[in-house]
């Protein structure tokens, strides 16, 4: 039985990573009822796992766990139901992220804490190597501070590195950068040059963004698919402009694995990098890269506060509480009821019971209707966070 504020799940089960107590794929928008006893605020997908942070400060993990992504001890390699994070169970958690098979989390004193695969210094502690100076796995499986030195506003995570900006504006980097063997890992926090005032960062996998204050968007890393939006395909290893944003007012940045978005004050979607299977929106024709930033005119209107990215599909939230989802369809992650793969936007229907006590018997109707929170997509499934707005009661003279 849904709440009143209900996390609902669908696409790929397979790692637990829905938290319906099971292992399978699922089409269409569940309600996650582990989690309905806490009032949640938001929610994050992974690869192949999954987290919620209430509004108590208390996190919750679920989903894969071999490499000690959800926080604690693995005694199994996965976790069909959302478990507490004990040992963060005496901060105030704020904000979190999951990379490749890592996790980061800031509390509300700006401490970062890290956990999970630890090979490429991404948990900011220095990685075993073997004889010939290749990293030796070595889980983190309790999640302990990372960062000490900085007091953090935001935490993002990549394939295999870390990102955090402090409540000053800076942001900071550690873990391995480029994909594994491209350039030499850092377990140390350092500075990325030519970034202050920073307001909101995001990352894929292996490529980087961040806002300003100013309004201008940088980018940096990658750029195989042209998801940093600079023209071209070149990886920068310093942050470089964003083109062709100057006259917008940016709100909001979301990246994928190889995709990039950014969100206007008009509610109006900008996408580019990586098109196949259609994850920029720009209909189902029309699945090439974008190396610069164009308008998803397919959602103009729409009045968008919000977007996702995932691995291959992308997920955007309206003003009014709808959700539109799009790009790669296979394990029921777009949750239209069926493993269509398209670039049209497409509304999601939601399908859930009303919560308790909001069914009037009488006319069986439902006395008031489900809107969208908060959405957040992982690799092949998608999180979102419902609440039940009841019915109006017309005013009588």
């Amino acid at each position: 039985m849904a709440s009143a504020t209900s996390v609902i799940a669908w696409g790929s089960g397979e790692d637990g990573q829905l938290g319906l107590g099971t292992y399978e794929e699922k089409e269409w928008a569940c309600v996650v009822e582990a989690l309905d006893p806490f009032a949640v605020r938001s929610v994050v997908g992974g690869s192949r796992n999954s987290l919620a942070i209430c509004d108590d400060g208390k996190l919750f993990t679920w989903g894969w766990n071999q490499r000690g992504t959800l926080g604690h001890p693995p005694e199994k390699k996965t976790e069909s139901v959302p478990s507490l994070v004990k040992s963060l169970a005496n901060v105030k958690i704020t904000q979190a992220a999951i990379g490749g098979w890592h996790c980061l989390a800031v509390d509300d004193q700006g401490r970062a804490y890290a956990w999970g695969g630890n090979e490429y210094g991404q948990c900011g502690e220095e990685p075993s190597k073997d004889d010939s100076g290749r990293p030796v796995r070595r889980d983190i499986v309790i999640p302990k501070r990372c960062a000490p030195k900085l007091t953090v506003r935001q935490v993002a995570a990549g394939g295999t590195h870390s990102v955090v900006l402090t409540r000053e504006g800076s942001v900071w980097t550690w873990g391995q950068p480029w994909p594994p063997g491209d350039i030499k890992q850092i377990s140390v926090p350092v500075r990325v040059q030519g970034l202050e005032n920073v307001r909101l960062i995001a990352v894929g996998a292996f490529h980087n963004l961040a806002l300003k204050e100013d309004g201008t968007l940088w980018a940096w890393g990658n750029n195989e698919y042209g998801q940093l939006g600079t023209g071209d395909t070149q990886p920068r290893s310093h942050p470089i402009p964003v083109q062709g944003l100057d006259d917008l007012t940016l709100v909001d940045i979301a990246a994928g694995g190889w995709h990039s978005t950014a969100l206007t004050e008009e509610g109006e979607v900008y996408a580019w990098g990586r098109g196949e299977h259609g994850r920029l929106g720009f209909g189902d024709n029309d699945k090439s890269s974008k190396m610069v930033p164009q308008k998803v005119n397919l959602l103009a209107g729409e009045d968008i506060i919000q977007v996702s990215c995932g691995g291959t599909h992308s997920v955007a939230l309206t003003r009014d509480g709808r959700i539109f989802s799009f790009g790669r369809g296979d394990h029921g992650r777009l949750g239209y009821g069926r493993k269509v793969t398209t670039g049209q936007p497409l509304e999601l229907p939601i399908d859930i019971p009303p919560p308790e006590g909001q069914f009037n018997h009488a006319d069986e109707e439902e006395d008031g209707k489900w809107i969208a929170k908060f959405v957040a997509c992982g690799g092949r499934h998608t999180l979102a966070i419902m609440e039940w707005k009841a019915d109006q009661e017309e005013e009588t003279e």
